[in-house]
């Protein structure tokens, strides 16, 4: 079955239930009661509910984390995880990735790679990563930059905010889950000329965020001449996982948080909040967006 992501949003329930197994993508078939103020009506009718399940990631033969996600994309969810949280520190230290049936993601390293060493150094939170909003008990932010040593970012990438504009608004259309059901986040990549390079979507917005990470990893494409844009908010901890990877502007429907433009300051990253039709906040560094004010 094939179709333009277009038309994705037409499809009859058949068609999207096909389509979504076609790209293994899980929803739930639930039966809701509608109460309509307006009308005064109650109906029963059958809704669409996102699923989530555990994916245990272990480095050689160490158990390093479970991330709570939708069940597409695994690989480059742990791809982009382990890249954007610093623990891997490119492409090449990994030899293989194995995911068998039950979640478990095996990653081997090359022989250079002290495994155990890197999970020690990494952010020592409970391994459980749940779809809400990360870790349960994540360090906070001011501990975590003393701890850390980020570059700030030198690209001299510049976008025009119309593309901007445009590229946030077709997250809306890009996938049938986002617009049935409501209940998972889009994360996507794009070159500065507002070319599509990569699109996820995941129960998290920290999981589809690190999901398009890892595809732009896999194809080996360059990050910084890219922008990534989000339907969740501008957190320090997502601002972070940009800057890691040296992407240097990050768009989004929603909000920012002071966290993150703490970050966004400290490590030169551009972030704009609440993209919405023609209007859009700049709040940091905002020589890289072109002709603001004629849009």
């Amino acid at each position: 079955m094939t179709c333009s992501q277009a038309d994705i949003g037409d499809l009859s329930e058949g068609e999207l239930l096909t389509y979504l197994q076609l790209r293994r993508i899980d929803l739930k078939k639930v039966q809701v009661t509608q109460i309509n103020l307006s009308s005064k009506k109650i109906e029963t009718k059958i809704d669409f509910v996102a699923e989530e399940t555990p994916l245990h990631i272990f480095l050689n033969k160490t158990r390093y984390v479970s991330i709570l996600c939708s069940p597409g994309q695994l690989k480059e969810l742990a791809v982009g995880h382990l890249l954007s949280e610093g623990v891997l520190k490119s492409l090449e230290e990994i030899r293989r990735i194995q995911i068998d049936k039950d979640g478990n993601c095996q990653v081997r390293l090359t022989p250079s790679v002290d495994a155990e060493k890197r999970i020690a150094v990494s952010q020592p939170f409970a391994r459980l990563i749940v779809s809400a909003c990360g870790s349960a008990d994540y360090w906070p932010l001011s501990k975590l930059m003393d701890r850390l040593s980020l570059p700030r970012s030198a690209s001299r990438s510049k976008v025009e905010a119309k593309i901007i504009a445009e590229s946030v608004k077709r997250l809306n259309t890009l996938d049938g889950v986002y617009r049935k059901t409501g209940g998972v986040h889009i994360a996507a990549i794009y070159s500065h000329r507002g070319d599509l390079l990569v699109w996820a979507e995941d129960v998290g917005r920290h999981n589809a965020v690190d999901k398009v990470i890892g595809a732009v990893a896999l194809k080996k494409i360059g990050f910084d001449e890219c922008f990534l844009a989000s339907s969740g908010r501008l957190t320090g901890d997502i601002v972070l996982k940009a800057a890691r990877m040296k992407i240097p502007i990050v768009a989004s429907i929603s909000a920012a948080i002071y966290s993150g433009i703490e970050v966004a300051r400290l490590t030169g990253t551009t972030i704009i909040s609440f993209v919405r039709g023609r209007r859009m906040n700049v709040l940091t560094h905002q020589e890289r967006i072109l002709e603001i004010g004629r849009m």
